[in-house]
C-alpha cells in the first residue's frame, strides 16, 4: 500500500473511530440522563430536540454560534441552533477520531486501551482549555469533582471506543 493510501486509510479509520466513540460517549450521557429522571427518547435527546435558539443550545451549539459570528460576521438564525448543535457535536467527535487515526501505528503498538486513554485525555483536556477561552465553559477548577469525573469517564469511553475501531480498521 502506498503512503497516500495508507494515510487516507488511517484518516478514514479515524473518522469511523471518532463517530463510534461519539456514539458510545453519547450513550453513556444518555444513560445518566435517564437515570436522573430524563424522559426524552434517545433520538430526540441525541439531536437536541427542543433547542429553538442559541440561548438554550448546549456547548456545541454555543461554539457553532461563535464560529458563525467570527467567520460570517453576523449572528446565525435562531432556527439553526438545533442543526448547528448537531453538526458541531459530531464534527468535533469525528475530527478527534481523525487525529487518532493519524496515530494508528502508535495506537496499535501500545494497544487500544492506552491509545484510547491518550485520545480521551487530549480531547477532554482541550475542551477544558478552549471552551473556557470561548466563554462556553467555566475554568475547570470552578467545577466540582463529580462533574469533572463524569465528563472524564464519558471521554474515556469515547477514546477507548475510538481507539478500538481505529486499531481494527486502519491499514497496517
Amino acid at each position: 500500500m502506498g503512503v497516500v493510501s495508507s494515510v487516507a486509510g488511517r484518516l478514514a479509520a479515524g473518522a469511523a473511530g471518532g463517530a463510534a466513540g461519539t456514539l458510545a460517549m453519547d450513550l453513556v450521557w444518555y444513560a445518566r440522563y435517564r437515570r436522573g429522571g430524563g424522559t426524552q427518547g434517545f433520538a430526540d435527546w441525541e439531536t437536541a430536540a427542543g433547542t429553538t435558539s442559541y440561548d438554550d443550545a448546549p456547548a456545541p451549539g454555543q461554539v457553532a454560534r461563535k464560529l458563525s459570528v467570527a467567520v460570517l460576521g453576523r449572528e446565525p438564525s435562531p432556527s439553526s441552533a438545533r442543526a448547528m448543535t448537531n453538526v458541531m457535536h459530531w464534527a468535533t467527535g469525528v475530527q478527534w477520531g481523525v487525529a487518532g487515526g493519524l496515530a494508528a501505528p502508535l495506537v496499535r503498538r501500545v494497544g487500544p486501551i492506552p491509545g484510547g486513554v491518550g485520545l480521551a485525555s487530549v480531547a477532554f483536556g482541550t475542551a477544558y482549555v478552549v471552551l473556557p477561552l470561548l466563554g462556553v465553559y467555566k475554568p475547570i477548577w470552578e467545577y466540582d469533582r463529580k462533574v469533572i469525573l463524569q465528563d472524564a469517564t464519558a471521554h474515556l469511553v469515547y477514546g477507548i471506543t475510538g481507539a478500538i475501531v481505529i486499531s481494527a480498521v486502519a491499514p497496517r
